[in-house]
């Protein structure tokens, strides 16, 4: 195959000579013939490439050069030879330096050298050296290029030449004055351009004289660093005008020819973008005009090689000269298309001495065949206003087929983008019979194109190729700033190459969703029952759909039998796996349960604890959850929680917040909303019951129950006390009552009185009851229940039931059967779903609340504590080890609970009662010692809030005195909550929202007003790793292993093959390299170990998304720290929860630090306590760590014992807040907890003579997390809401000095609490 490689290139230079023998003499002198045997290319990247390609077509030997950061390109690869030049200078500096080029030139017995473009191609002093040196340079001849380089001196040749020419200098400008002498004499706009080079750099439009100076210093600094020399000169701007330029080729003998003209209008600042040839709609006198003028000027110069002449076209015709470029352009490629000539070869042939009738280079031979059109792909950011990006290209396709020309460097998989040159990717050139035809196939090719791990202007090139102007031909050079639409790009799917990120991270780290045991997935899959053909059979919902919510209600109330909710899709999941179910595995099941359970009154599904779980820890829409659910189970009426005036938040929202998303969510196929306030506050029910109401939604008002309504002791929560509320309810419009049994409270004896009563007195309305099986006679209450009346009672699947969920749904479908209560519900079908929810079940084993909690416990009638929060404070301490202090917290949960008042329980109160309770466990507190010291107690700020009526006022109001002792001079809410709160512009946050995210929805500002840290930080987590619902379960939580294969189904018709091929080792940077086979192609990806990142030293990074962080511009040492926003209790206006966690610290291993208040010690750069963990009660480091060192130089507090924390810590002491306490902000490094670790109270010593007369008392406080608010403002005063930080987490202590404002006193200790818990949320 070589032999016939070498055989036919000899017969290619053969075919010229012989060609040539045969060709007309020429009149011109005669010039030598001396073939060329080795060419070198002073440049890099494609053109470097092409060059290359022709030679070896030619068979002449190639030699490229390199920069240092240019090793692995791969010009220097495809050359026979290849040498590093520039050693020690900067990218560019190195391919602008002649001496080496030209030595590496000789020794290595170069004959030629091709400049390419750009670099030393338009220099004079280059070509002359080459000369000099006896090495032909393959352009111009040094005159030439020294006259045309120079766009001054270039001027008067047009003119000589009859070649009309823009007005402006003569000669360069020196000085403002001569600009502003010119701007006075022609007027305004002016350009200054770049007297040595081109390609838009060193080129400023200057539209008004305000703008002059700055722009003169601008194009002379862009010109010196672009091309060596800041020379300028000055011209009028033609506004509007076509940019058409003349590709001209000449010879040593005086032949000149035109190769038509290229239409390169489509440009952005003066960078052109796409080139099209021959130019559109073009007249031809004009055409005509413009080719001889050209060939005029080349001869006039006596040019040799190939040129461009470029010229301006105003809008009435007529044509201006403003340069030639004397060397071969980027765009020479659609020229090589429509006439069929190798520019390439032509400037090889003519270097050594062939004429152009030699060539068959005759004018009159030269065609126009169709049309070209070249887009220049680059890595630049569109959205961004074409910022240039870097970076590793992980996937490389591009486009290909008939008509495509590719010209490329780089473009390869596992490329590395430099930041130090152009950002020219891969030139796409398209040929067609015509215009339109040619913009077809560019577009064909272009939609071909995958690249992935770099931006590029691809999105931006399709909407130019698409836009109608474009496609008429009818482009100028102000066409992209005259179609601002043309911004308006198609996000980049990318799905595959994210999902590979993501099983790469969770290779590599471990799951990326907070694991609180170590337990793996069901290796098995949970087997889904058989779903009949065709469409399911009709439901209530259909009902609604024709009769509307008080048709639905009269049907509800009219059905003979009982009817049951399903809270399998929700509540039940929320109590048993802490809200961790995916809409993965609920989809599969979705269509069984359509055509199964079609006579349930509704199912479960949305609100609550949900909303914010899917985005923080699923990474999934809470919308798209619903959307996809409302598709396959169109006949069940879908019913969500609803927290009232809270909407599905912790916090108060504005008032039209909570309207439009009741709107939005009904809009999405919502159809019962259960509405329901933790203090049964009327206010706060009345707005939410409007909401929904107004939205055309199904308002079930909910009561939440408390107490015991059949024990004659227990006064407060009395049948008196729900019958007046119920009777307010259903005078505000209520379609449905519910009892809301959160804690399942309830008895039989009690679900007799309460619900014959409420029937008794409400005959036409619908009740439903909700409760939880925690003491295990759910099933018996809800058989009372519909004894006494109720319509309708929650349930859930079998294999989901019991425990702190809901009666079990197959235990009441059996009870009923053949009863006035039967439910209708097929027991065995039951039997089906239970066994597919028992596989799924297990899948998610390491958030099964059965890892602690073998069973439910009646002691839930003392504590009253609430299903879900039941479990979550008993897993808490069993998942540290300290299991035996459950009982104490059920204890003190009583106990706080009348503190308090005796509160009805359910979120966000019963949040407030257990972090009371915790509270008084860690700090071995009684009820006693908490109500005698409440003055001087640091209480959870949920606590505080509350006594300020956060949250709203409790049945017979606050607890006095405790109230007054805590709150003391803190401010007081009077009344509901949001009622004073501005208005949220909806429209302002989605235009907020759209500048930072590429697709921003209705649904999502919602999402974003509910939460708008855990929102942004969704979107950027999903902008990262894709499409996550695609995953199975097991692979989202804990990848795949090395060697499996799976298949992922991106969307019907759509489906990914996988297989995990190989981990890398840790590299210097921290990364391994992650080996994936999709669809039968390897891809790699680089991943950060986080923990290889902890034991290696890097210097943080300003994070370009992160407002007020600034990189610096020189490298130095952190001094000083920003002020850090103060924690103040009683300034954030969420009550906390006890349904779902806060977001997670962020996977990234990049250092976080804790930016402390003015007067703090500043740690900005110490790493682990330790060389590595330990963990509670183990032995610590000693007193050289930074740690220490700092806390004990700061001379207000000395450390002694501390309860050690794995892994580094990040501390600030900051100087005394108002009121004289003392923050302490810690935190541990990757802790995924909602309550960090508690572990620190001041002791004070004996008081020494610099101590007489201040009073001490010790530091009692629970680890708060201290929310921020935007700009400092107080998200509770009107503005946004729900400010918590998206990451790291922040906890803080407080200690009250007596007196004055001052810092605690010297000689007081840091000791470890005895019987301290770390609490943890699961």
């Amino acid at each position: 195959m070589m032999l016939k490689f070498h055989l036919a290139q000899r017969g290619l230079r053969l075919l010229s000579i012989r060609h040539a023998s045969m060709m007309p003499p020429s009149n011109a002198q005669h010039i030598k013939y001396k073939p060329i045997k080795k060419v070198m290319v002073a440049n890099r990247g494609e053109i470097a490439i092409r060059v290359f390609r022709a030679c070896t077509e030619l068979g002449i030997r190639t030699v490229a050069v390199y920069s240092e950061q240019d090793t692995g390109q791969m010009h220097r690869q495809k050359a026979d030879e290849a040498y590093l030049i520039g050693r020690g200078l900067s990218p560019v500096q190195a391919y602008l330096n002649i001496a080496d080029i030209i030595k590496v030139a000789k020794e290595n017995d170069v004959d030629a050298i091709h400049p390419g473009y750009g670099f030393l191609s338009e220099r004079a002093d280059f070509a002359q050296a080459c000369l000099d040196a006896g090495i032909k340079f393959i352009g111009p001849s040094p005159e030439v290029v020294r006259k045309m380089g120079d766009k001054v001196r270039a001027r008067p040749i047009p003119i000589a030449a009859g070649v009309p020419v823009v007005p402006g200098t003569d000669t360069p400008i020196s000085s403002l004055h001569e600009a502003h002498e010119f701007s006075k004499t022609y007027g305004l706009p002016i350009i200054f351009k770049a007297a040595y080079g081109g390609g838009g750099r060193g080129m400023r439009v200057v539209q008004n004289f305000e703008e002059l100076d700055e722009n003169f210093n601008r194009a002379y600094s862009e010109a010196l660093a672009a091309f060596g020399d800041g020379t300028l000169f000055v011209e009028k701007f033609i506004e509007n005008p076509r940019h058409i330029e003349v590709q001209i080729l000449g010879d040593q003998h005086g032949n000149i020819v035109h190769l038509y003209e290229r239409d390169c209008s489509i440009q952005r600042r003066h960078q052109k973008v796409v080139e099209i040839a021959p130019a559109t709609l073009l007249d031809t006198q004009l055409r005509n005009r413009l080719t001889s003028d050209s060939v005029k000027l080349g001869k006039q110069v006596g040019y040799e090689n190939a040129g461009t002449v470029e010229f301006l076209i105003d809008k009435h015709g007529k044509h201006y000269f403003i340069e030639v470029n004397s060397r071969l352009q980027v765009e020479h490629t659609v020229t090589e298309e429509i006439t069929h000539v190798d520019l390439v070869h032509a400037q090889i042939h003519v270097a050594e001495g062939r004429s152009l009738p030699d060539l068959g280079l005759l004018q009159e031979n030269i065609r126009i065949s169709g049309c070209a059109i070249q887009c220049r792909v680059t890595t630049e950011d569109p959205s961004r206003g074409f910022q240039p990006d870097t970076g590793r290209i992980e996937v490389f396709r591009s486009g290909e087929g008939m008509g495509i020309r590719l010209d490329n460097a780089s473009a390869f998989q596992g490329s590395v983008i430099s930041p130090h040159y152009d950002s020219l990717l891969v030139k796409v050139i398209a040929h067609g019979k015509d215009h339109p035809t040619a913009a077809t196939k560019m577009s064909r090719a272009l939609a071909e194109f995958r690249v992935r791990g770099v931006k590029t202007n691809i999105p931006f090139l399709q909407n130019v190729l698409n836009n109608q102007q474009f496609l008429a031909g009818t482009v100028d050079t102000q066409f992209i700033d005259s179609n601002p639409e043309l911004f308006q790009m198609r996000p980049v799917q990318n799905r595959a190459q994210k999902l590979l990120h993501y099983l790469g991270h969770v290779m590599v780290n471990g799951p990326q969703t907070p694991i609180p045991v170590k337990a793996s997935s069901s290796p098995t899959d949970p087997i889904i029952p058989p779903v009949p053909m065709g469409p399911p059979p009709p439901g209530f919902r259909d009902i609604l759909l024709r009769e509307g919510p008080e048709g639905f209600a009269r049907a509800v109330r009219n059905h003979k039998g009982l009817l049951l909710m399903d809270t399998t899709f929700r509540d039940a999941h929320q109590s048993l796996l802490a809200t961790r179910v995916r809409t993965y595995d609920l989809k599969k099941i979705a269509p069984y349960v359509a055509h199964s359970f079609n006579s349930l009154f509704s199912l479960e599904n949305w609100g609550g604890a949900t909303f914010d779980v899917a985005m923080r820890f699923l990474y999934e829409c809470p919308w798209r959850r619903l959307q996809e659910l409302r598709e396959l189970i169109p006949n069940i009426p879908f019913q969500m929680l609803l927290r009232g005036a809270n909407a599905v938040g912790y916090t108060n929202y504005p008032d039209n917040v909570v309207f439009k998303f009741c709107e939005v969510a009904k809009e999405n196929g919502m159809d019962v909303f259960r509405v329901f306030d933790s203090l049964n506050y009327m206010p706060n029910l009345l707005l939410g019951m409007e909401a929904a109401g107004s939205a055309g939604g199904v308002v079930e008002a909910a009561i939440s129950y408390t107490g015991d309504v059949a024990d004659p002791t227990r006064t407060k929560y009395s049948l008196k006390y729900y019958m007046d509320l119920a009777e307010e309810l259903v005078r505000a419009g209520t379609h449905i009552l519910s009892i809301k049994d959160m804690a399942g409270l309830l008895k039989p004896a009690a679900c007799t009185m309460l619900v014959g009563a409420l029937r008794d007195r409400f005959p036409e309305l619908p009740l439903h009851i909700h409760t939880h099986d925690t003491a295990g006679s759910g099933v018996a209450n809800m058989l009372a229940c519909a004894q006494a009346g109720a319509d309708v009672v929650d349930v859930a699947v079998d294999s989901m039931s019991g425990i702190t969920s809901q009666p079990s749904m197959g235990a009441l479908v059996a009870c009923t059967l053949g009863t006035p209560f039967d439910t209708g519900l097929p027991l065995e079908r039951v039997f089906d779903y239970s066994e597919y929810w028992e596989g799924a079940r297990g899948l998610y084993a390491p958030f099964d609340c059965t890892a602690t909690m073998k069973s439910g416990n009646s002691d839930v009638y003392e504590n009253e504590i609430p299903g879900g929060q039941y479990t979550n404070l008993h897993f808490q301490p069993y998942s540290m080890g300290l299991g035996t202090k459950f009982k104490e917290v059920k204890k003190a949960y009583v106990r706080g609970n009348q503190m308090l008042g005796d509160l009805i329980k359910v979120t966000p109160s019963s949040k407030i009662v257990g972090d009371l309770a915790q509270f008084m466990v860690q700090n071995g507190l009684s009820r006693a010692d908490v109500e005698a010291k409440a003055e001087e107690l640091s209480f959870p700020r949920s606590v505080v809030e509350f006594l300020q009526g956060y949250i709203g006022i409790p049945y017979g109001g606050f607890p006095e005195p405790f109230r007054s002792k805590v709150l003391k001079d803190l401010p007081r809410v009077e009344g509901r909550p949001g009622a004073s709160m501005t208005a949220l512009d909806l429209r302002k946050l989605e235009d907020e929202l759209k500048e930072r995210n590429d697709e921003i929805t209705p649904e999502d500002v919602l999402s974003a007003a509910m939460y708008p840290d855990v929102f942004q930080q969704f979107k950027d987590f999903t902008a990262t790793f894709g499409p996550l619902e695609c995953l199975n379960t097991r692979l989202f939580l804990q990848g795949p292993k090395v060697a499996e294969e799976f298949e992922v189904e991106l969307e019907r018709g759509k489906t990914l093959h996988i297989k995990a091929l190989a981990l890398g080792d840790v590299n210097r940077a921290g990364q391994r390299q992650v080996f994936f086979e999709l669809n039968g192609q390897v891809r790699s990806i680089l991943v950060k170990d986080t923990q290889a990142m902890k034991e290696m030293h890097f210097h943080p990074k300003a994070l370009k998304d992160v407002k007020g962080q600034i990189g610096a511009p020189m490298p130095g040492k952190e001094d000083t720290a920003a002020a850090h926003p103060e924690a103040n209790p009683g300034t954030s206006c969420s009550p906390g929860r006890d349904e779902s966690p806060p977001a997670p610290p962020s996977p990234s291993p990049t250092a976080h630090h804790v930016l402390p208040a003015a007067g703090c010690v500043s740690l900005p750069n110490w790493g682990p306590l330790s060389g590595e963990s330990r963990g509670p009660g183990q032995e610590g480091p000693g007193d050289k760590t930074p740690l220490i060192s700092a806390l004990k130089d700061s001379n207000s507090i000395k450390p002694t014992v501390i309860f050690w924390l794995p892994g580094p810590l990040v501390c600030g002491l900051p100087s005394p807040r108002r009121g004289g306490s003392l923050p302490l902000y810690v935190r541990p490094w990757g802790h995924t907890g909602t309550d960090v670790f508690q572990g620190f109270k001041l002791q004070p010593r004996a008081a020494t003579g610099a101590d007489q007369g201040k009073s001490q008392r010790p530091l009692l406080a629970p680890w708060e997390r201290v929310r921020q608010g935007a700009q400092g403002e107080s998200p509770c005063r009107g503005g946004r809401t729900d400010r918590r930080p998206p990451w790291p987490l922040v906890s803080s202590l407080y200690a009250r000095p007596a007196q004055g404002r001052h810092p605690l006193p010297s000689g007081q200790s840091l000791e470890q609490s005895s019987g301290i818990w770390p609490p943890f949320w699961g």
